[in-house]
């Protein structure tokens, strides 16, 4: 039995390194280029499927039996996709989410649930901060006579989609010290983002949290409905022994 695992997230690459640790054969699969590699010795493949049907003929070419979806919680339309087709190609398959982040004391938190509800919570003349990266950022619709700023690891292509913002241009990881020194020089006042949970970018809620910044934060697409989910590496680990 060979597992493939949707491997974009920290979680998948423990995933991948527990299934070969127990001698459970895996391949590991990545969307694209990633700063931090799997274990040495755990079989990859990066690049798309190129849709379904490459879906379908990676799983029949490497013997895959079954699945672990393990990428980002708002990768919605890959997650959507392995779940429809393992549903009617009879393959099992989990999908691993992270719990989301909860607010504690001292933080002042508002969720939406699209983008295009993020500019009633951002007051005229506020400086907005993006930390959503730089897709689907024409969905942030409405934000005239905001200062938008959105960060992104690589420098952009072209001109900023919105009146009166800028890019902001730097590379992760960050420290809580690195946001709270960050989001002071820039002058921020609003703080958006999406709920990807996980430690890796808490630092910037944190960092919100000691400027007493307002946060809004982007609630994860619902999950296919009928699809099982796991919260923890452990419980992926588990399901695919008792295969």
């Amino acid at each position: 039995m060979t597992v493939l695992v949707l491997a974009g997230t920290r979680e998948g690459r423990e995933i991948a390194a527990g299934l070969a640790a127990r001698a459970i054969p895996v391949l590991a699969s990545l969307a694209g280029r990633t700063r931090r590699p799997l274990e040495a010795g755990v079989p990859l493949r990066t690049g798309g499927f190129g849709g379904a049907q490459g879906f379908r003929e990676t799983v029949a070419e490497q013997g895959i039996e079954a699945v672990i979806d393990a990428t980002h919680p708002f990768a919605e339309a890959i997650t959507e996709r392995t779940a429809r087709i393992c549903a009617e190609d009879g393959l099992p398959h989990i999908i691993l989410r992270r719990p989301g982040w909860q607010p504690g004391p001292g933080d002042d938190w508002t969720r939406i649930a699209r983008e295009a509800d993020l500019a009633a919570h951002v007051p005229r003349g506020a400086i907005l901060f993006l930390a959503t990266g730089p897709q689907r950022l024409e969905a942030f619709s409405g934000l005239e006579g905001r200062r938008v700023l959105c960060r992104r690891i690589d420098p952009a292509p072209g001109p900023f989609p919105h009146e009166n913002g800028d890019w902001v241009v730097s590379r992760p990881p960050f420290s809580v010290d690195d946001e709270t020194a960050l989001f002071s020089l820039l002058g921020v006042d609003v703080l958006a983002t999406k709920d990807s949970g996980g430690d890796e970018g808490r630092a910037k809620l944190d960092a919100a949290r000691a400027l007493g910044l307002k946060v809004v934060l982007l609630d994860r697409p619902p999950l296919p409905e009928g699809a099982r989910v796991v919260e923890t590496v452990e419980a992926a680990l588990n399901w695919a022994e008792n295969l």
